[in-house]
């Protein structure tokens, strides 16, 4: 352990280069310290959290390595208890190669730093205050990094039934058929079911993980979370490296909670993690939807116990009603009362985000290409699918 981390610029250009290519020497400068930060601390330490609000990372950061009298640092919402407590549960980590094998690990993988500044940052994570990440790290495409407008969080539970993940490949497909985002945590069961709808689908998708970037987990996900970072990605706060502990499968779930503008619960336990995830969407004054189940499924004991209990939640049964809780008429539907069966099946077979060629549509729709192209055009026309380089969308507008 040293006594402070006398890092030069051509240290931290060193490390950071990989991670943010595109970053000049004072964005890497703060970007090491916000990577530093989440090393030092677990997920959702509200003391690093005032500091770096109070003098940014970069300034924070030095300050504590000088290891300072608690008393300096302590403010109107910082006692110096507070202060003391977090400068001794730092200290253990204050140990500058663990830091670059960290960073090492993260380049290894083909990770990249994702910062609050960055466009890509999903907004939804500042509404977590001080309690909020230091930075994500990301495998797969930043882009696809969610906002609130555009993204469902799906949970539930890990055992879960035939009845269950029939559920969520529905709410998922249908969720991708409107173009939204399907946030979840990789798990086994419901998360899994959601994660390889969306894909097959070919919509976006993205798994937050408890540990480090660099281990997919659960090892029985390594394929699903390899797909997810080719088609969308895979997130973490915690430092490459960190192993996914129960107390960060907990703080996980606020950032699926805050991610997304809206979080469905299908299937859970009495005592279900997914009961967590509800709770911080309910603090986040997020809507919360819960698909009934069985009563004598006790794998649905918990989504009836938070309909019982918790006024914040709206029973859901469909993905209109899903959609309803961000916002969007329940009624609307994209058909019209005189659209043929052949333009249904066209329409069903286009996404809203994702441009696909005439000859996959045609194979979708079980239609010949050369109706498909004929139909297409008048479509294009009426202004409810567009085209572009790729192939067709449809739009987002509804059909009144």
């Amino acid at each position: 352990m040293t006594t402070t981390w006398n890092l030069s610029d051509t240290d931290i250009d060193r490390a950071m280069v990989p991670l943010r290519p595109d970053g000049d020497e004072p964005d890497r400068r703060d970007a090491f310290a916000e990577v530093a930060w989440g090393f030092l601390t677990e997920p959702g330490d509200r003391v690093a959290g005032s500091l770096i609000r109070r003098w940014g990372a970069t300034d924070s950061l030095a300050r504590i390595l000088t290891r300072p009298a608690a008393s300096t640092l302590a403010g109107d919402d910082l006692s110096g208890t507070d202060v003391a407590e977090a400068l001794a549960r730092w200290e253990p980590r204050m140990d500058a190669p663990a830091l670059f094998r960290s960073l090492s690990t993260a380049v290894s993988v083909g990770a990249k730093v994702v910062r609050p500044t960055d466009s890509v940052w999903p907004t939804g994570l500042s509404d977590l205050g001080d309690h909020g990440p230091r930075v994500l790290w990301c495998r797969g495409d930043s882009a696809t990094l969610p906002q609130p407008s555009s993204s469902v969080a799906i949970v539930g539970a890990r055992a879960s039934t035939g009845y269950g993940e029939h559920v969520a490949m529905d709410f998922a497909a249908g969720l991708t058929s409107r173009g939204y985002t399907v946030v979840s945590g990789g798990a086994y069961g419901i998360d899994g079911m959601a994660h390889r709808a969306t894909l097959a689908c070919g919509g976006s998708t993205v798994a937050v993980l408890a540990g480090g970037i660099d281990q997919l987990y659960p090892a029985g996900h390594d394929e699903l979370l390899r797909r997810i970072i080719a088609a969308g990605a895979v997130v973490s706060e915690v430092s490459p490296g960190g192993a996914p502990t129960r107390w960060r499968f907990l703080q996980r779930n606020r950032l699926i909670a805050a991610m997304a503008g809206v979080t469905v619960v299908i299937e859970a336990g009495y005592r279900s993690g997914s009961l967590n995830t509800a709770t911080h969407a309910r603090d986040l004054d997020r809507p919360i939807g819960v698909v009934p189940g069985p009563v004598t499924s006790g794998a649905s004991a918990g989504c009836h116990r938070l309909l019982r209990t918790n006024p914040a939640t709206t029973l859901v049964t469909t993905v209109a009603e899903v959609a309803e809780l961000l916002g969007v008429d329940a009624n609307a539907e994209r058909f019209d009362a005189r659209d043929s069966d052949t333009v249904v099946r066209i329409l069903d077979s286009l996404s809203s985000t994702k441009p696909r060629a005439v000859e996959a549509i045609a194979a979708k729709a079980g239609i010949d290409v050369t109706t498909v192209t004929a139909t297409l055009g008048s479509l294009e026309a009426e202004g409810r699918i567009a085209r572009d380089a790729s192939g067709w969308v449809r739009q987002s507008q509804t059909v009144t």
